[in-house]
């Protein structure tokens, strides 16, 4: 509504920071989190076995880790104007032009210390988990009907990990080169790129259930059944009667 209006800000200045902060804050959330389960995954992988109640303590604490510190890292958007009254377009903008008393080259430190500490450091760990995870099934596969079902669970990993680099590389390097742009000639030919790749970065979370749902046989069984209201208890008695059906023909 904002971009359809003209870039032509309505709400003030209270809510555009509110609007700022959420948004890179769930970015970056999604991001760690995803970080965090592609290494629960592997260690899953690795160590199968391993007690319920103590991964349940270390993903609350991991959870409310990840929370504090987002909530930390987007308090400077909080602290700065976020809207500027541009005089010969009659508009005002919510964190398209800086304000006069915010420096360009403090938004650029504070963007490349997110995009270096929250994504990069993030994505590489990602991409290490997931690497290890392919080589562990690769090495794990030993008869047919189980190279199968790795085949198609390395085929949802390497997805997934593409998935994830194409919605969130472009949007940390273009938010990092536009602030530099800003910062070296005091404007940025780059505005509509920058603005596509953060519009990108938040497609992530609607294009993985796609990707779970065409990969994953038991996605799409538990995807039908929570369509059809089935409850667990309801799909698992017409497993058994299913099959005792076809053992009495």
């Amino acid at each position: 509504a904002y971009h359809v209006n003209g870039n032509n800000w309505l709400f003030g200045e209270g809510l555009c920071k509110v609007l700022v902060g959420f948004f890179y804050g769930n970015m970056y959330c999604s991001i760690l989190f995803m970080t965090c389960l592609s290494v629960q995954r592997y260690w899953v992988v690795v160590n199968p076995i391993v007690h319920s109640r103590k991964k349940s303590e270390i993903a609350l604490g991991i959870s409310l880790a990840i929370w504090i510190l987002i909530l930390l890292g987007t308090i400077p958007l909080y602290l700065v104007n976020q809207t500027a009254y541009i005089s010969n377009l009659n508009i005002t903008t919510c964190h398209d032009v800086l304000p006069e008393n915010v420096l360009a080259r403090d938004m650029f430190s504070y963007f490349l210390s997110l995009a270096i500490g929250l994504f990069l450091i993030p994505a590489l760990l990602t991409a290490v988990a997931y690497i290890l995870m392919i080589k562990t099934l690769n090495a794990s596969i030993s008869d047919i009907s189980t190279g199968k079902k790795r085949k198609r669970a390395i085929k949802l990993i390497i997805a997934v990990l593409s998935m994830y680099l194409i919605c969130f590389t472009p949007s940390n390097v273009l938010l990092v080169v536009h602030y530099l742009l800003l910062k070296t000639y005091s404007q940025s030919y780059l505005y509509v790129s920058y603005i596509t790749a953060l519009c990108l970065s938040t497609l992530n979370s609607c294009i993985d259930p796609f990707i779970y749902y065409y990969i994953s046989k038991d996605f799409r069984d538990h995807l039908k059944n929570a369509l059809l209201c089935r409850s667990v208890r309801t799909t698992r008695r017409m497993q058994v009667s299913l099959s005792s059906s076809r053992y009495l023909k």
